[in-house]
């Protein structure tokens, strides 16, 4: 069973329930048969501090991704944390909805999740082809790599 919760602690308005099935799309479509994953969604402050911690990156993030199971485990865990506020300025400068971002950010930790990686050209090439993949399966436009 996959099970997708989200965490809201800045009380977000989001779209709960399509947030947490296009977690699920992704896990399904990567063959993942058991996972419990939260979506937490966060404001800049929160965010910095993560990525300062955990990446030594002194800056606000749009993602941030924490498996707490190893690759091939046989229950996916973990969590991706989402950073709102930026989200929110990025779908404004690209003259988009916000929730659209939200999922293009949803997508892109659940892949991580998943094990893939984009800190080379390669692997952000197949990043960016896999989110298009999802957000088509969604019936989502196309907003990956923009």
């Amino acid at each position: 069973m996959i099970r997708v919760s989200v965490a809201n602690p800045y009380e977000y308005p989001l779209e709960f329930q399509q947030l947490k099935d296009a977690a699920r799309t992704v896990l399904e479509g990567e063959r993942v048969k058991a996972a419990k994953v939260t979506l937490a969604f966060v404001d800049n402050a929160h965010i910095h501090r993560l990525n300062n911690q955990f990446l030594k990156h002194d800056e606000p993030t749009d993602v941030l991704t924490f498996p707490y199971t190893e690759p091939g485990a046989k229950s996916l865990e973990g969590e991706v944390v989402i950073g709102y506020e930026v989200a929110k300025e990025y779908a404004a400068d690209r003259n988009h909805e916000l929730n659209l971002e939200l999922l293009l950010y949803v997508i892109h930790g659940c892949l991580h999740l998943c094990g893939f990686t984009d800190t080379d050209d390669a692997g952000e090439r197949e990043m960016r082809t896999k989110e298009r993949e999802y957000l088509t399966k969604l019936g989502l436009p196309d907003i990956a790599g923009e």
